[in-house]
Order: C-alpha cells, then sequence, then structure tokens
C-alpha cells in the first residue's frame, strides 16, 4: 500500500482531539499548532484514517438493527410455532362438535316449526272461512245493515262477546257440533247502539256446505234484553231444501 498508517500509540491524542473540536481538518490544525513535530510523517492528508463518531454509529447500528430484527423474527417465529403447533383434533372432539352442530339445527328446526304453527293458528282464526271470528264479522255486518234492528238499537252499532276477568269482551262465545255427519257451528255475541240502556243477544248458526266446505248461514236473530222484548229475525234458512 502506498499510504501509511498511523501507529496505534498516536491514536489516543489524535482521537481526543477531534472529538474536543468536532472535526478532522480543524483537529489536524491544532495539532499542527501545538508543535505535535513527532506526528508530521502521519499527518498527510491521504495518509490520516480516522474513526469517525458516526461511523461507529453506524458501525453500531446494524448491530442493534440485527438484534431486534432477529428478536422479531424469533417474536414471528415463536407465534407460528405456537399456531403451527396446535394439537390434532382427536375423533371423540370432532364427534363432539358433529354432535353440538346437530343439536343447534334442531333446535332450529323446532323454532321453525312453533313460527309456522303460529303463523296457521293466526290465519285460520282470522282468514278462514270456518272460524268463529269470521262468522261473527259477518253476522255483525248483517245485523248492521238489517233496517229494523238499525231503528231499534240506533247508529253506530258495535259488537261484542262475553266479558273476561280482565274487563275485555272480545271472546265471542262458539260451539262446534256434527249435525247429520255435517259440521255445525253456533255463536253468540252482543250488539249495542247510539240509543240508552238498550242491549241485544245475537244468536245465529252456521253449517258447513258439502260442496264448497265453506259455513252458510242457518238463522241470525236478534234479542233484545231490555223491555219491551221482542225478537228481530235477521236471516233464517233452516227449512229451505
Amino acid at each position: 500500500m502506498g499510504s501509511m498508517m498511523l501507529p496505534r500509540c498516536l491514536w489516543r491524542p489524535v482521537l481526543s482531539s477531534y472529538r474536543a473540536l468536532g472535526s478532522p481538518s480543524r483537529s489536524l490544525t491544532v495539532l499542527c499548532n501545538r508543535n505535535f513535530s513527532y506526528l508530521a510523517p502521519f499527518l498527510h492528508k491521504r495518509t490520516l484514517v480516522a474513526p469517525t463518531s458516526r461511523s461507529l454509529l453506524c458501525a453500531e447500528r446494524p448491530i442493534n438493527t440485527g438484534c431486534a430484527s432477529l428478536q422479531v423474527k424469533d417474536k414471528r417465529v415463536s407465534v407460528q410455532n405456537r399456531r403451527d403447533g396446535a394439537p390434532p383434533q382427536t375423533a371423540s372432539h370432532k364427534v363432539r362438535e358433529a354432535g353440538r352442530d346437530f343439536t343447534y339445527f334442531i333446535v332450529v328446526l323446532i323454532g321453525i316449526g312453533v313460527t309456522g304453527g303460529l303463523f296457521y293458528v293466526v290465519f285460520e282464526e282470522l282468514f278462514s272461512s270456518s272460524s268463529p271470528s269470521k262468522i261473527y264479522g259477518e253476522a255483525l255486518e248483517k245485523c248492521r245493515s238489517h233496517p229494523e234492528v238499525i231503528g231499534a238499537f240506533g247508529e253506530p252499532i258495535k259488537g261484542y262477546g262475553e266479558t273476561t276477568r280482565r274487563g275485555r269482551r272480545q271472546h265471542v262465545s262458539h260451539m262446534e257440533f256434527v249435525k247429520d255427519g255435517i259440521k255445525c257451528m253456533r255463536l253468540k255475541f252482543y250488539i249495542e247502539g247510539s240509543e240508552p240502556r238498550k242491549q241485544g243477544t245475537v244468536h245465529t248458526e252456521v253449517k258447513e256446505n258439502p260442496a264448497s266446505g265453506k259455513y252458510e248461514f242457518q238463522y241470525i236473530f236478534v234479542e233484545i234484553d231490555t223491555y219491551p222484548r221482542r225478537k228481530i229475525i235477521i236471516e233464517d234458512n233452516r227449512y229451505q231444501s
């Protein structure tokens, strides 16, 4: 090599001057001003190789970064090992999982069945032609449109059922029976209008038509419960062939 290296014994004064002054050129000038003649052969710009604190920091950084990267890699490897090291499912565990899924499936089916049953009951009660509520509504409309009933009770005419313990009057008394192999039903409810202290009891009977499967009115009549008592016939089909 064409350059001369500074002896190790002279590094300490050079480094102390460099650290005190902050730059290589300034440190060399101070060294020359101090008559360090014994350093003259080694102070050539091409031969002086003084390690700086920045180079030391650069030398230290890869070490620290390497340690951090190693630690991160170790953590990743440990997490991966934990994930990969999960115990495999045994046959008994799979059987338990299958049993639990089957139980959930049965519960869902039961819920669907109960919901469907409720919808069916509500539909039959409100929209079926054979439901007591449907027959009650049709009979009440016939009473409201009958002139003699309007004259006796006044308008508007409202109907209601039996009074329950809670004070509600929505329950319509009815009885289903079979006569000559044909389904029949009898209903009883109450009406009142704008006339004060006037109340009537409506009696009606329906019979199923074998051809259509629908219920048809056999009779509808109203009994006036207040004085003078009398009966108003709205419809009577019992003697028709």
